[in-house]
Protein backbone atom coordinates (compact mmCIF):
# COMPACT_ATOMS: atom_id res chain seq x y z
CA UNK A 1 0.00 0.00 0.00
CA UNK A 2 1.54 3.30 -1.12
CA UNK A 3 2.21 5.97 1.46
CA UNK A 4 0.29 9.20 0.70
CA UNK A 5 2.44 12.20 -0.15
CA UNK A 6 2.88 14.61 2.73
CA UNK A 7 1.99 18.19 1.77
CA UNK A 8 4.26 20.78 3.31
CA UNK A 9 3.45 24.45 3.44
CA UNK A 10 6.10 26.85 2.10
CA UNK A 11 8.53 28.23 4.63
CA UNK A 12 7.25 31.75 4.04
CA UNK A 13 3.92 32.95 2.72
CA UNK A 14 2.85 36.53 2.02
CA UNK A 15 -0.79 37.42 2.62
CA UNK A 16 -2.63 40.70 2.23
CA UNK A 17 -3.79 42.25 5.48
CA UNK A 18 -7.52 42.50 6.01
CA UNK A 19 -7.09 45.82 7.70
CA UNK A 20 -4.60 47.66 9.88
CA UNK A 21 -5.51 50.45 12.31
CA UNK A 22 -4.31 53.84 11.14
CA UNK A 23 -2.23 54.39 14.27
CA UNK A 24 -0.32 51.16 13.64
CA UNK A 25 0.30 52.19 10.03
CA UNK A 26 1.75 55.52 11.09
CA UNK A 27 3.77 53.80 13.81
CA UNK A 28 5.37 51.61 11.13
CA UNK A 29 6.12 54.71 9.04
CA UNK A 30 7.77 56.46 11.99
CA UNK A 31 9.85 53.35 12.63
CA UNK A 32 10.89 53.38 8.96
CA UNK A 33 12.11 56.99 9.28
CA UNK A 34 14.08 56.13 12.43
CA UNK A 35 15.63 53.12 10.68
CA UNK A 36 16.54 55.31 7.70
CA UNK A 37 18.28 57.82 9.97
CA UNK A 38 20.23 55.03 11.67
CA UNK A 39 21.32 53.48 8.36
CA UNK A 40 22.20 56.90 6.94
CA UNK A 41 24.19 57.74 10.06
CA UNK A 42 26.16 54.51 9.78
CA UNK A 43 26.90 55.23 6.13
CA UNK A 44 27.97 58.82 6.83
CA UNK A 45 30.33 57.71 9.59
CA UNK A 46 31.81 54.93 7.44
CA UNK A 47 32.53 57.32 4.53
CA UNK A 48 33.43 60.61 6.22
CA UNK A 49 34.20 59.65 9.84
CA UNK A 50 31.98 62.55 10.88
CA UNK A 51 29.47 62.45 13.69
CA UNK A 52 26.11 61.76 11.96
CA UNK A 53 24.30 63.89 14.53
CA UNK A 54 26.43 66.88 13.57
CA UNK A 55 25.71 66.24 9.90
CA UNK A 56 21.97 66.16 10.58
CA UNK A 57 22.27 69.36 12.62
CA UNK A 58 24.08 71.04 9.72
CA UNK A 59 21.35 69.97 7.31
CA UNK A 60 18.67 71.33 9.64
CA UNK A 61 20.64 74.56 9.99
CA UNK A 62 20.80 74.83 6.22
CA UNK A 63 17.04 74.51 5.99
CA UNK A 64 15.99 76.70 8.94
CA UNK A 65 19.14 78.58 9.96
CA UNK A 66 17.64 81.97 9.13
CA UNK A 67 14.33 83.51 8.19
CA UNK A 68 15.37 83.61 4.55
CA UNK A 69 16.35 79.93 4.54
CA UNK A 70 13.14 78.96 6.30
CA UNK A 71 10.96 80.68 3.72
CA UNK A 72 12.92 79.17 0.82
CA UNK A 73 12.41 75.72 2.36
CA UNK A 74 8.71 76.44 2.79
CA UNK A 75 8.53 77.64 -0.82
CA UNK A 76 10.05 74.42 -2.14
CA UNK A 77 7.82 72.31 0.10
CA UNK A 78 4.77 74.16 -1.20
CA UNK A 79 5.77 73.41 -4.79
CA UNK A 80 6.11 69.70 -4.05
CA UNK A 81 2.81 69.73 -2.18
CA UNK A 82 0.95 71.57 -4.94
CA UNK A 83 2.09 69.16 -7.65
CA UNK A 84 1.35 66.17 -5.42
CA UNK A 85 -2.18 67.50 -4.97
CA UNK A 86 -2.50 67.81 -8.74
CA UNK A 87 -1.33 64.22 -9.27
CA UNK A 88 -3.61 62.78 -6.57
CA UNK A 89 -6.90 62.62 -8.56
CA UNK A 90 -5.19 61.14 -11.62
CA UNK A 91 -3.37 58.51 -9.57
CA UNK A 92 -6.54 57.67 -7.63
CA UNK A 93 -8.13 56.96 -11.01
CA UNK A 94 -5.03 54.85 -11.86
CA UNK A 95 -4.18 57.22 -14.71
CA UNK A 96 -0.40 57.45 -14.39
CA UNK A 97 0.28 61.10 -15.08
CA UNK A 98 4.07 61.39 -15.41
CA UNK A 99 3.76 64.67 -17.30
CA UNK A 100 3.53 67.18 -14.45
CA UNK A 101 6.93 68.56 -15.43
CA UNK A 102 5.65 69.54 -18.87
CA UNK A 103 2.40 70.92 -17.48
CA UNK A 104 4.42 73.18 -15.18
CA UNK A 105 6.48 74.43 -18.11
CA UNK A 106 3.53 75.33 -20.33
CA UNK A 107 1.91 77.14 -17.40
CA UNK A 108 5.17 79.00 -16.82
CA UNK A 109 5.39 79.94 -20.52
CA UNK A 110 1.91 81.45 -20.45
CA UNK A 111 2.72 83.36 -17.27
CA UNK A 112 6.05 84.72 -18.50
CA UNK A 113 4.60 85.69 -21.88
CA UNK A 114 1.75 87.63 -20.28
CA UNK A 115 4.12 89.31 -17.83
CA UNK A 116 6.21 90.56 -20.74
CA UNK A 117 3.23 91.51 -22.92
CA UNK A 118 0.91 93.13 -20.36
CA UNK A 119 3.37 94.41 -17.76
CA UNK A 120 2.83 98.13 -17.33
CA UNK A 121 -0.46 98.17 -19.24
CA UNK A 122 -2.78 96.62 -16.64
CA UNK A 123 -2.71 96.78 -12.84
CA UNK A 124 -0.77 94.00 -11.13
CA UNK A 125 -3.81 92.43 -9.35
CA UNK A 126 -5.64 92.15 -12.69
CA UNK A 127 -2.50 90.83 -14.37
CA UNK A 128 -2.10 88.18 -11.66
CA UNK A 129 -5.66 86.95 -12.22
CA UNK A 130 -5.15 86.83 -16.00
CA UNK A 131 -1.87 84.94 -15.64
CA UNK A 132 -3.39 82.48 -13.15
CA UNK A 133 -6.32 81.70 -15.46
CA UNK A 134 -4.03 81.38 -18.49
CA UNK A 135 -1.66 79.01 -16.69
CA UNK A 136 -4.59 76.92 -15.45
CA UNK A 137 -5.96 76.62 -18.98
CA UNK A 138 -2.56 75.83 -20.50
CA UNK A 139 -1.84 73.07 -17.99
CA UNK A 140 -5.38 71.70 -18.32
CA UNK A 141 -5.15 71.46 -22.11
CA UNK A 142 -1.70 69.87 -21.87
CA UNK A 143 -3.09 67.31 -19.42
CA UNK A 144 -6.21 66.57 -21.46
CA UNK A 145 -4.33 65.62 -24.63
CA UNK A 146 -3.12 62.22 -23.30
CA UNK A 147 -6.50 61.70 -21.60
CA UNK A 148 -8.33 62.09 -24.93
CA UNK A 149 -6.01 59.62 -26.63
CA UNK A 150 -6.38 57.20 -23.72
CA UNK A 151 -10.18 57.44 -23.69
CA UNK A 152 -10.65 57.11 -27.46
CA UNK A 153 -7.79 54.90 -28.61
CA UNK A 154 -6.47 53.26 -25.42
CA UNK A 155 -2.95 54.65 -25.66
CA UNK A 156 -0.43 54.17 -22.86
CA UNK A 157 -0.75 57.24 -20.67
CA UNK A 158 2.60 56.69 -18.91
CA UNK A 159 4.65 56.93 -22.10
CA UNK A 160 2.38 59.60 -23.59
CA UNK A 161 2.65 61.99 -20.62
CA UNK A 162 6.38 61.30 -20.26
CA UNK A 163 7.09 62.15 -23.91
CA UNK A 164 5.02 65.32 -23.66
CA UNK A 165 7.51 66.58 -21.06
CA UNK A 166 10.19 66.76 -23.76
CA UNK A 167 7.83 68.55 -26.12
CA UNK A 168 7.16 71.13 -23.38
CA UNK A 169 10.89 71.56 -22.80
CA UNK A 170 11.43 72.39 -26.49
CA UNK A 171 8.49 74.79 -26.50
CA UNK A 172 9.95 76.54 -23.46
CA UNK A 173 13.38 76.76 -25.10
CA UNK A 174 11.80 78.29 -28.20
CA UNK A 175 9.86 80.85 -26.15
CA UNK A 176 12.97 81.81 -24.20
CA UNK A 177 14.93 82.34 -27.42
CA UNK A 178 12.02 84.24 -28.98
CA UNK A 179 11.86 86.69 -26.10
CA UNK A 180 15.51 87.73 -26.59
CA UNK A 181 16.68 87.14 -23.05
CA UNK A 182 19.79 88.99 -21.88
CA UNK A 183 21.47 86.02 -20.16
CA UNK A 184 22.00 83.55 -22.98
CA UNK A 185 19.84 81.16 -24.93
CA UNK A 186 18.26 79.20 -22.12
CA UNK A 187 17.18 81.71 -19.46
CA UNK A 188 14.86 84.70 -19.56
CA UNK A 189 16.21 87.38 -17.26
CA UNK A 190 14.25 88.56 -14.24
CA UNK A 191 11.01 89.80 -15.77
CA UNK A 192 9.88 93.37 -15.00
CA UNK A 193 12.56 93.76 -12.35
CA UNK A 194 12.25 97.54 -12.26
CA UNK A 195 8.46 97.72 -12.11
CA UNK A 196 7.69 94.30 -10.58
CA UNK A 197 4.56 94.09 -12.72
CA UNK A 198 3.08 90.62 -12.36
CA UNK A 199 5.11 89.77 -9.26
CA UNK A 200 3.39 88.30 -6.22
CA UNK A 201 2.77 90.93 -3.53
CA UNK A 202 4.27 90.33 -0.12
CA UNK A 203 2.14 88.42 2.38
CA UNK A 204 3.12 87.70 5.98
CA UNK A 205 6.05 90.00 5.25
CA UNK A 206 7.45 87.61 2.64
CA UNK A 207 7.32 87.36 -1.14
CA UNK A 208 6.51 83.66 -0.79
CA UNK A 209 3.57 84.19 1.55
CA UNK A 210 0.99 84.11 -1.23
CA UNK A 211 2.41 80.77 -2.40
CA UNK A 212 1.60 79.26 0.99
CA UNK A 213 -1.93 80.66 0.96
CA UNK A 214 -2.72 79.35 -2.53
CA UNK A 215 -1.39 75.87 -1.82
CA UNK A 216 -3.16 75.71 1.56
CA UNK A 217 -6.50 76.44 -0.12
CA UNK A 218 -5.80 73.82 -2.80
CA UNK A 219 -4.88 71.22 -0.16
CA UNK A 220 -8.14 71.60 1.73
CA UNK A 221 -10.14 71.79 -1.49
CA UNK A 222 -8.59 68.61 -2.94
CA UNK A 223 -9.16 66.68 0.28
CA UNK A 224 -12.84 67.61 0.27
CA UNK A 225 -13.14 66.97 -3.49
CA UNK A 226 -11.77 63.42 -3.30
CA UNK A 227 -13.47 62.46 -0.04
CA UNK A 228 -16.90 64.07 -0.21
CA UNK A 229 -17.86 65.00 -3.78
CA UNK A 230 -19.72 62.94 -6.38
CA UNK A 231 -16.88 63.42 -8.84
CA UNK A 232 -14.38 62.16 -6.26
CA UNK A 233 -16.52 59.03 -5.82
CA UNK A 234 -16.57 58.49 -9.58
CA UNK A 235 -12.78 58.81 -9.69
CA UNK A 236 -12.47 56.14 -7.00
CA UNK A 237 -14.85 53.77 -8.80
CA UNK A 238 -13.07 54.16 -12.14
CA UNK A 239 -9.76 53.54 -10.40
CA UNK A 240 -11.04 50.34 -8.79
CA UNK A 241 -12.63 48.89 -11.94
CA UNK A 242 -13.57 50.54 -15.21
CA UNK A 243 -16.01 47.71 -15.97
CA UNK A 244 -17.80 48.32 -12.68
CA UNK A 245 -17.97 52.03 -13.48
CA UNK A 246 -19.50 51.31 -16.88
CA UNK A 247 -21.98 48.89 -15.33
CA UNK A 248 -23.00 51.65 -12.90
CA UNK A 249 -23.69 53.95 -15.86
CA UNK A 250 -20.59 56.14 -15.60
CA UNK A 251 -18.99 57.59 -18.72
CA UNK A 252 -15.43 56.41 -18.09
CA UNK A 253 -13.92 58.46 -20.89
CA UNK A 254 -15.62 61.62 -19.63
CA UNK A 255 -14.41 60.98 -16.06
CA UNK A 256 -10.89 60.37 -17.36
CA UNK A 257 -10.74 63.60 -19.36
CA UNK A 258 -12.34 65.65 -16.60
CA UNK A 259 -9.89 64.35 -14.02
CA UNK A 260 -6.85 64.99 -16.19
CA UNK A 261 -8.19 68.46 -16.95
CA UNK A 262 -8.11 69.13 -13.21
CA UNK A 263 -4.73 67.46 -12.67
CA UNK A 264 -3.10 69.38 -15.52
CA UNK A 265 -4.68 72.66 -14.41
CA UNK A 266 -3.19 72.42 -10.92
CA UNK A 267 0.24 71.56 -12.34
CA UNK A 268 -0.06 74.49 -14.75
CA UNK A 269 -0.83 76.73 -11.79
CA UNK A 270 2.52 75.69 -10.31
CA UNK A 271 4.12 77.18 -13.42
CA UNK A 272 2.37 80.44 -12.59
CA UNK A 273 3.61 80.27 -8.99
CA UNK A 274 7.18 79.60 -10.12
CA UNK A 275 7.36 82.25 -12.83
CA UNK A 276 5.47 84.96 -10.97
CA UNK A 277 5.94 84.19 -7.29
CA UNK A 278 9.18 82.27 -6.87
CA UNK A 279 11.76 82.90 -9.61
CA UNK A 280 10.24 85.73 -11.67
CA UNK A 281 11.98 84.19 -14.65
CA UNK A 282 11.69 81.29 -17.10
CA UNK A 283 14.01 78.63 -18.49
CA UNK A 284 13.61 75.05 -19.65
CA UNK A 285 14.70 73.67 -16.27
CA UNK A 286 12.55 75.93 -14.13
CA UNK A 287 10.59 72.93 -12.81
CA UNK A 288 13.88 71.50 -11.52
CA UNK A 289 12.61 67.91 -11.39
CA UNK A 290 9.87 68.58 -8.85
CA UNK A 291 7.31 67.06 -11.21
CA UNK A 292 8.99 63.68 -10.75
CA UNK A 293 9.77 64.11 -7.05
CA UNK A 294 6.10 64.86 -6.39
CA UNK A 295 5.21 61.40 -7.68
CA UNK A 296 7.03 60.04 -4.63
CA UNK A 297 5.19 62.54 -2.42
CA UNK A 298 1.81 61.38 -3.76
CA UNK A 299 2.57 57.68 -3.29
CA UNK A 300 4.13 57.94 0.16
CA UNK A 301 1.11 59.90 1.41
CA UNK A 302 -1.33 57.31 0.02
CA UNK A 303 -2.91 60.17 -1.98
CA UNK A 304 -3.98 61.87 1.26
CA UNK A 305 -3.73 65.63 0.77
CA UNK A 306 -2.89 66.37 4.41
CA UNK A 307 -0.30 63.59 4.65
CA UNK A 308 1.43 65.17 1.64
CA UNK A 309 2.26 68.18 3.81
CA UNK A 310 4.56 66.08 6.02
CA UNK A 311 6.24 64.25 3.13
CA UNK A 312 6.78 67.46 1.13
CA UNK A 313 8.28 69.24 4.13
CA UNK A 314 10.62 66.32 4.86
CA UNK A 315 11.95 66.17 1.30
CA UNK A 316 12.34 69.95 1.10
CA UNK A 317 14.31 69.98 4.37
CA UNK A 318 16.66 67.28 3.06
CA UNK A 319 17.18 69.11 -0.22
CA UNK A 320 17.80 72.56 1.20
CA UNK A 321 19.86 71.25 4.09
CA UNK A 322 22.13 69.43 1.69
CA UNK A 323 23.19 72.68 0.06
CA UNK A 324 25.06 73.72 3.20
CA UNK A 325 26.92 70.47 3.77
CA UNK A 326 29.66 71.18 1.26
CA UNK A 327 30.50 74.60 2.69
CA UNK A 328 29.84 73.93 6.38
CA UNK A 329 31.44 70.48 6.74
CA UNK A 330 33.31 69.94 3.45
CA UNK A 331 30.99 67.04 2.71
CA UNK A 332 29.98 66.32 -0.90
CA UNK A 333 26.37 67.21 -1.60
CA UNK A 334 25.94 63.72 -3.03
CA UNK A 335 25.88 62.49 0.57
CA UNK A 336 22.49 64.14 0.98
CA UNK A 337 21.24 62.39 -2.14
CA UNK A 338 22.25 59.08 -0.62
CA UNK A 339 20.51 59.98 2.65
CA UNK A 340 17.39 60.92 0.69
CA UNK A 341 17.57 57.66 -1.24
CA UNK A 342 17.85 55.59 1.95
CA UNK A 343 14.96 57.50 3.48
CA UNK A 344 12.72 56.99 0.45
CA UNK A 345 13.68 53.32 0.23
CA UNK A 346 12.72 52.72 3.86
CA UNK A 347 9.49 54.69 3.59
CA UNK A 348 8.43 52.94 0.40
CA UNK A 349 9.44 49.58 1.85
CA UNK A 350 7.38 50.10 4.99
CA UNK A 351 4.24 50.27 2.84
CA UNK A 352 4.77 46.58 2.11
CA UNK A 353 4.54 45.71 5.80
CA UNK A 354 1.48 47.93 6.17
CA UNK A 355 -0.40 46.20 3.35
CA UNK A 356 0.94 42.65 3.68
CA UNK A 357 1.98 40.24 6.41
CA UNK A 358 4.50 37.40 6.36
CA UNK A 359 3.46 33.95 7.59
CA UNK A 360 6.20 31.50 8.52
CA UNK A 361 5.64 27.74 8.49
CA UNK A 362 5.20 26.20 11.92
CA UNK A 363 6.82 22.96 12.97
CA UNK A 364 4.43 20.02 12.63
CA UNK A 365 4.29 16.99 14.93
CA UNK A 366 6.49 14.14 13.74
CA UNK A 367 4.12 11.25 14.49
CA UNK A 368 0.51 12.43 14.33
CA UNK A 369 -0.69 8.88 13.49
CA UNK A 370 0.43 7.30 16.82
CA UNK A 371 -2.70 8.26 18.82
CA UNK A 372 -4.89 7.01 16.02
CA UNK A 373 -3.05 3.65 15.97
CA UNK A 374 -3.44 3.25 19.72
CA UNK A 375 -7.12 4.03 19.48
CA UNK A 376 -7.60 1.37 16.78
CA UNK A 377 -5.80 -1.25 18.96
CA UNK A 378 -8.15 -0.48 21.85
CA UNK A 379 -11.17 -0.86 19.61
CA UNK A 380 -9.99 -4.25 18.33
CA UNK A 381 -9.39 -5.51 21.88
CA UNK A 382 -12.90 -4.50 22.91
CA UNK A 383 -14.37 -6.36 19.94
CA UNK A 384 -12.42 -9.49 20.85
CA UNK A 385 -13.64 -9.31 24.45
CA UNK A 386 -17.27 -9.02 23.36
CA UNK A 387 -16.92 -12.08 21.17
Amino acid sequence: MSTPAVHKDPVLRIAKRDGLPHWKGWLIRVAAVVLALILSGAFIYAITRLNPVQVYEAMFEGAFGSSRRSWVTIRDAMMLLCIGIGLAPAFKMKFWNIGAEGQILVGGCMTAGLMLALGGTVPTPVLLVIMAIASLCAGAVWGMIPAVFKARWGTNETLFTLMMNYVAIQITSYCVALWENPYGSNVVGVINQSTKDGWFPELFGQAYGLNVLIVAVLTVGMYIYLKSSKQGYEIAVVGESQNTARYAGMNVGHVMMRTMFLSGAISGLVGFIVASGANNTLYDGVANGVGFTSITVAWLSQLNAFAMIVISALLAILEKGAETLQTAMQVPTSISDIVTGILLFCMLGCEFFINYRMIFRRKQAEAPAAPAAAESDQTESKEDASC
